[in-house]
């Protein structure tokens, strides 16, 4: 059985069920009777292991894979305290179940925040253990053996003073009978035998080979595909279409009208996208159908001086500016920016009139099978979601907005529609990372050294829409990670306005959410006050991280590595970010090469990583790279502009990405730890700006303070 094959939840005698609680203390051992005492019925709550008479061990996988290699890290923490080898285990998607499934740190049945591998670390390995000791115990006991006499092996339990030797499946039913062990010991990381290795991950043959399953490959019988205009302005409606031309289309079957979208149902993809060409539409603009972006930026500014929610207050920043005149002022601006990840927004779903099927790649599979039912009207359990494979998240599956649309269109089509997106409307109908800015002002000691600290963050709070228990007292805790800094300021305050986008402009969560909007400014104004003071911005650092030994350490080792001691030719230079966040530690330097005419060249990012406990170092590597790439696209080119109440940007040619002669050398450094595992999908991408800040600065003299860079302003011809 493939990682993209559905679960199946029935389970017969033959199957012996595991399950780890994460919702509570203990741990839930799940054993089912035979059909023929009870029922087949679902699995005990958060069921994660099956172990079958013959075949591979299947491995019901609560999180989902967008890339991250999370399919392979999860099962190495299973194999290990199992004792499998990885060629063992098969998996499968979990299906949507929050009652099961759910992240235990968060609640829902969602895989973002990079807390896929530190919410299960210690259960998953529970639940393992668990598994073994009782079939270690069942072989013994059938032995007549003592149970410190048996060991478990590739699989296998194996006691070698008789040479006796049995696989897992042939001890399940007598494992039924055992007692579930309360406590577990759990094995140190000097005994590690899976976890710590380089391992290739599981579903990449899958994906070489093309049978990989995407949701934009989900094609049950009978499918019908649906192209999709929506409506362009924020907040915008349907007036009129005419379809006439469109049903002349070869291969059309219907136009389908929602509120703001109109649908070209048709036998294939080119046959819908003919029709909705020929579409004639009339769009009702809505109450900001004038809007620009500089209408935008300029709201943005004005909420600088606006009312602010207190968050972080240390000290007595108000005495320390009193006391040590002028403060530094300063602002950082950050742009409207897209997610654009590689695989466009689909869904497919066939409404019928007492079910409904879904097939499509989410973060979120509970709230898209409740979403579904809300727009159908159905009770939550006739709502069945075939998870899938996604090509790229970010955060942007971390929103149902593309579920709740094909939802809508499906309810008008017999049979099951494929509503895929374009990559225009996927551009200009995105959960935007929206105007973020930050006003900084601090004072300066005698030393140099900072005495005050004060931070004011102005943005939209994402959290009060998508996870309210990310809020309090109307700050979102979210938008506010760190604004406060990791250094040893006496003296900090931070605080919080929030300025949301126009209204039907959706904004959402993007790769590093809080770290990305506030890293810039504090790296950025970290080195502005090293400057001042005439420092050196790596030693500033240093003087200042004294109490943070492992963000000190990968400061350390990120500066060795990328010779920082060395002098570069005129018109280079290295700037440094750090960054404490997802349970993770990171400092990167970037060196670049600045032409006179401007011409920025990002020749080398060296990065330096503490992540704790390393389960798979070849996924950190690329997770850090992937992170790297997707910051440094932003900071050259993320930028949504916006005209008549509607984004202008629509594909790759007016939004870029970064191309691979672009790419600069990249080198990861991982700190070895055996620390709790901190997360990793995110810690690469915040960095970025803010070193490319610093290392401009220290090539040209110029400071920049916004996004995305431009080239213009470091002419020096």
């Amino acid at each position: 059985m493939s990682v993209h094959d559905k679960v199946n939840l029935a389970v017969s005698r033959r199957h012996f069920l595991i399950g780890a609680s994460l919702s509570g203390a203990g741990l839930v051992i799940g054993l089912r009777p035979s059909p023929s005492c009870a029922a087949a019925e679902a699995f005990e709550a958060n069921a994660f292991i099956r172990i079958p008479a013959e075949g591979k061990i299947v491995f019901i996988m609560p999180s989902v894979e967008m890339g991250q290699g999370i399919y392979t890290s999860v099962a190495m923490l299973l194999a290990e305290e199992l004792e499998v080898r990885l060629d063992q285990i098969t998996l499968e998607h979990a299906p949507a179940d929050p009652a099961r499934y759910a992240n235990p740190l968060i609640g829902d049945q969602i895989t973002g925040g990079s807390l896929a591998i530190r919410a299960v670390y210690e259960q998953m390995r529970k639940a393992g253990a668990t598994a073994r000791i009782m079939l270690v115990n069942a072989a013994a006991h059938g032995w007549n053996v003592a149970v410190d006499t048996c060991k478990a092996e590739a699989g296998h339990v194996v006691h070698a003073a008789s040479g006796r030797s049995t696989d897992y499946g042939s001890l399940i039913q007598a494992a039924a009978s055992e007692p579930v062990p309360q406590e577990v010991p759990l094995k140190s990381a000097s005994s590690f035998k899976v976890i710590g290795q380089s391992i290739r991950r599981l579903d990449s043959p899958e994906k070489v080979n093309g049978t990989a399953k995407f949701g934009i490959d989900a094609r049950p019988e009978g499918v019908s595909y649906a192209a999709i205009a929506i409506c362009p302005h924020f907040g915008g409606k349907l007036r009129s279409v005419k379809d006439g031309p469109a049903m002349a289309v070869k291969g059309v079957r219907q136009v389908v009208r929602i509120e703001d979208a109109v649908a070209v149902v048709a036998d294939n993809t080119g046959a819908a996208r003919k029709g909705l060409a020929a579409l004639s539409i009339e769009w009702e603009q809505g109450a900001d159908g004038a809007l620009s972006l500089a209408d935008l930026e300029k709201r943005a500014e004005d909420a600088i001086g606006g009312n602010a929610l207190p968050h972080i207050n240390e000290g007595d920043v108000a005495k320390a500016e009193s006391q040590h005149k002028p403060a530094l002022e300063f602002v950082y601006r950050l742009p409207i920016l897209t997610h654009s990840a590689m695989e466009p927004m689909n869904c497919t779903v066939h409404v019928r009139n007492d079910s409904c099927d879904v097939w499509v790649g989410t973060q979120v599979l509970g709230r898209a099978r409740q979403v579904v039912a809300d727009v159908t009207g159905l009770p939550l359990d006739k709502v069945v979601v075939h998870n899938h494979l996604l090509g790229g998240g970010f955060g942007r599956r971390l929103d149902v907005d593309g579920v709740i649309l094909a939802a809508k269109i499906a309810k008008q089509v017999d049979g099951p529609v494929k509503v895929t997106w374009s990559r225009e409307e996927d551009i200009r109908h995105d959960c935007y990372r929206y105007l973020n800015y930050s006003k900084i002002t601090a004072t300066l000691g005698a030393d140099g050294m900072p005495v005050s600290w004060r931070h004011r963050v102005i943005g939209p709070s994402v959290m009060a829409r998508w996870l309210p228990a990310l809020t309090r007292d109307g700050i979102d805790l979210d938008i506010m990670t760190g604004a406060e800094t990791p250094y040893a300021i006496p003296n900090k305050y931070t605080d919080f306005v929030r300025h949301e986008a126009p209204d039907g402009m959706l904004t959402g969560n993007w790769r590093g959410v809080g770290a990305t909007r506030n890293v810039p400014a504090i790296e950025g104004g970290i080195d502005e006050l090293a400057h001042a003071a005439g420092i050196d911005p790596l030693d500033y650092r240093r003087r200042l991280l004294q109490h943070k030994p492992r963000l000190l350490g990968v400061l350390e080792l990120a500066a060795e590595k990328a010779d920082w001691s060395t002098t570069l030719p005129q018109g280079k230079g290295r700037g440094i970010a750090l960054l404490e966040d997802f349970g993770s530690f990171a400092a990167m330097i970037s060196e670049v090469s600045v032409g006179e005419d401007g011409k920025l060249n990002t020749d080398r990012i060296v990065c330096a990583v503490d992540c704790g406990q390393i389960i798979n170092p070849d996924t950190v590597e690329a997770q850090i790279q992937s992170g790297i790439i997707y910051g440094l696209s932003a900071a050259l080119y993320g930028r949504i502009t916006v005209q008549n109440g509607a984004v202008v940007e629509g594909n790759f040619d007016d939004s870029p990405v970064l191309r691979i002669h672009e790419t600069p050398k990249i080198e990861v450094h991982i700190v070895p730890s055996s620390e709790a595992p901190g997360g990793i999908g995110e810690v690469g991408t915040p960095g970025v700006a803010p070193s490319l800040f610093n290392a401009i600065f220290a090539a040209t003299g110029k400071r920049l303070r916004s996004l995305p860079i431009d080239q213009n302003e470091l002419r020096r011809v």
